[in-house]
């Protein structure tokens, strides 16, 4: 099957088994590295990417259903000021130890701060919590990642309790 999306910025055109998942169509296909596989059960998230600029864990999307969607991965945001921004905290507050979840903690937080700041919410440390559950990070740097979103935050917004 012939499967069209924006990857990156870049139309692509590939074709695809009916039953392939968008994980090993960015990894195997079109060289994607950054989206890792875990468990393969949408549980840990290490494959998470953002389609439609929300983040979908695509070791459980089938690649046709992403036909004319936009699909994003860390490999697309180098050049994003707010994503710059995040990996530099992330980077100061220590956020980062094995560096396998990086990747898609890193989108999912960049998903949840677009959002935050489209909207001028304020959210609360259980709101940021709330937002990356969805990612395990084997070494426990999660309170590390809440600070580094905190601190985005609040150079963003303002401080705030």
């Amino acid at each position: 099957m012939r499967v069209n999306f924006t990857l990156n910025g870049n139309r692509v055109e590939v074709d695809v088994e009916p039953n392939e998942i968008l994980l090993d169509t960015l990894r195997l296909r079109l060289g994607v590295k950054s989206v890792k596989r875990g468990c393969e059960r949408g549980e840990c998230g290490a494959c998470t990417v953002l389609v439609n600029g929300k983040p979908a864990v695509s070791c459980l999307l089938l690649t046709v259903q992403v036909d004319g969607s936009e699909i994003t991965t860390v490999e697309g945001l180098y050049s994003d000021h707010l994503f710059g921004e995040l990996v530099e905290e992330f980077s100061k507050n220590f956020a980062v130890q094995c560096g396998y979840c990086t990747p898609a903690m890193l989108l999912t937080a960049y998903a949840f701060l677009n959002e935050a700041l489209r909207k001028l919410l304020k959210p609360s440390k259980e709101d940021i919590v709330k937002a990356i559950e969805g990612n395990l990070c084997r070494c426990g740097t999660y309170p590390r990642v809440v600070r580094a979103i905190t601190e985005v935050l609040e150079r963003k917004l303002g401080k705030y309790g």
